[in-house]
């Protein structure tokens, strides 16, 4: 398994420990990408997973750059034409510096 793989399962596991239900994984439509997709009770909950072993580029979080959020938005928004309603929904980026559950940074709403 690749580490991105490796930080998703890792971040798949921590949602699902932590009450979310993982409904996909990897959802990928023309123009964009989504890492994980969840439920937490009702709302629907788009998950960016993002693993940088370094600050030297701003780290994890300053890796989920405009273009990247556009990708987020246009995959989230396929995902959602294609179950044909939407429900309340969110967008949540798990940060990661190395593989090590201790070590997520979770932020909800993003």
């Amino acid at each position: 398994m690749n580490r991105g793989a490796a930080a998703e399962a890792l971040a798949a596991d921590f949602l699902a420990g932590r009450g979310l239900t993982i409904v996909a994984r990897n959802y990928r439509c023309r123009g964009g990408e989504i890492d994980l997709i969840a439920r937490e009770r009702d709302i629907l909950v788009f998950v960016e997973v993002r693993l940088r072993s370094g600050e030297a580029f701003g780290g994890a979080a300053a890796s989920i750059t405009a273009t990247k959020r556009r990708r987020l938005e246009r995959a989230a928004g396929h995902y959602l034409a294609r179950i044909g309603r939407e429900p309340p929904c969110r967008f949540d980026a798990v940060l990661l510096d190395s593989l090590d559950s201790r070590r997520i940074e979770w932020l909800k709403d993003v």
